[in-house]
């Protein structure tokens, strides 16, 4: 089939949580926290967290089977998973999802731009329906970050949530509802050090020295993140918007990445877009990292907050740094509210 003129097309959702729930009130036994003092600097009062023993491509494989059952179908062309925990560094997660979803032998890899990974992985599906190397594309973000998170580091333990979401997209055209716009993606390497892992990779592991203690948790420098990550969801979401051409005061609703409350309402007051258009569960799952994006548009497609018709800016920032920003008129989908799921 002739890649020339060919969209890709959200033909279904889904999303998929573990079931223990872990309250500001739980972390306050042992940080030094509480309740308000989460809440009034992320948004956040309770997050999920995988049980032990239950890794990332088991989050992958259960979020996948929503989306392929929104779909209507139990085949894809290929599958494509993003996350900043694989089950291990070698090989990708992405080929054992495939092979326990019983999709064969088809193509299956990872990609790797933390929270932003989830339209890095659209960005990369979309151009292999364009091309006409697939028909239908699995998008997964699955992240269990309580494997990487300092239980201790009030900074971190607080935001981050374990979860998945997952999409399939097909081959249609570019008028038709579901259709993705140009996924506008940028970076920043001279920045990378503001969220990183030190611990682990080659570069520590050829250093000739032991990592130090600590190194092997997440960091992130709160301060300077907050300022990037506003400042570059802005701008890419007027690039996305002015690329199909909408006016971002405009969209019916705003599904940025739920890396915390007041950067979402941030980017939402400098782009004209008011409260009640930016859809959040921030409050009930913290930050799931690259899961957020998919997990979010499943939730709140299964609760009535967006509609069949709505005009959708998508856009997300994450280590690298990373950002990027999508448009989307939202479908007709049937999905399964993933609060309520369990694994």
């Amino acid at each position: 089939m002739n890649g020339t003129g060919r969209a890709a097309v959200l033909a279904g959702a889904g999303a998929w949580l573990p079931p223990q729930v872990v309250t500001n009130h739980d972390l306050s036994l042992r940080l030094d926290t509480s309740d308000a003092w989460i809440r009034q600097r992320t948004g956040i009062a309770e997050r999920r967290v995988a049980a032990p023993g239950t890794a990332t491509s088991d989050l992958a494989v259960e979020a996948a089977r929503q989306a392929l059952k929104s779909a209507g179908t139990a085949s894809v062309d290929a599958v494509v998973l993003t996350t900043t925990t694989p089950d291990r560094l070698c090989p990708a997660t992405a080929p054992e999802v495939a092979a326990r979803l019983g999709l064969g032998t088809v193509p299956a890899f990872d990609v790797a731009a933390v929270c932003t990974g989830f339209l890095y992985a659209l960005a990369v599906s979309a151009g292999l329906i364009a091309a006409g190397t697939a028909d239908r594309v699995l998008v997964i973000a699955a992240e269990v970050y309580s494997s990487i998170i300092d239980p201790n580091d009030r900074g971190t333990a607080v935001i981050f949530g374990d979860g998945a979401g997952a999409v399939v997209l097909r081959a249609g055209s570019a008028d038709e509802p579901g259709a993705l716009g140009p996924v506008v993606l940028g970076s920043d390497g001279e920045l990378g050090h503001l969220i990183q892992i030190p611990a682990g990779g080659s570069r520590q592991r050829k250093s000739g020295l032991p990592p130090a203690p600590g190194d092997e948790f997440f960091r992130m420098a709160g301060r300077e993140v907050f300022r990037n990550a506003v400042e570059r969801m802005t701008a890419v979401c007027r690039e996305a918007a002015e690329a199909v051409g909408w006016e971002p005061g405009n969209v019916d609703r705003l599904a940025a990445h739920q890396a915390n409350s007041r950067i979402l309402q941030a980017v939402a007051d400098r782009l004209g877009i008011e409260g009640g258009q930016v859809l959040s569960h921030i409050e009930r799952v913290g930050n799931t990292g690259a899961a957020s994006l998919p997990l979010l548009l499943a939730d709140s497609a299964a609760h009535g907050r967006l509609s069949p018709g709505d005009r959708v800016l998508l856009t997300a920032f994450g280590g690298g740094l990373t950002w990027g920003a999508a448009t989307v008129v939202w479908p007709r989908l049937h999905i399964e509210s993933p609060i309520r799921n369990e694994v």
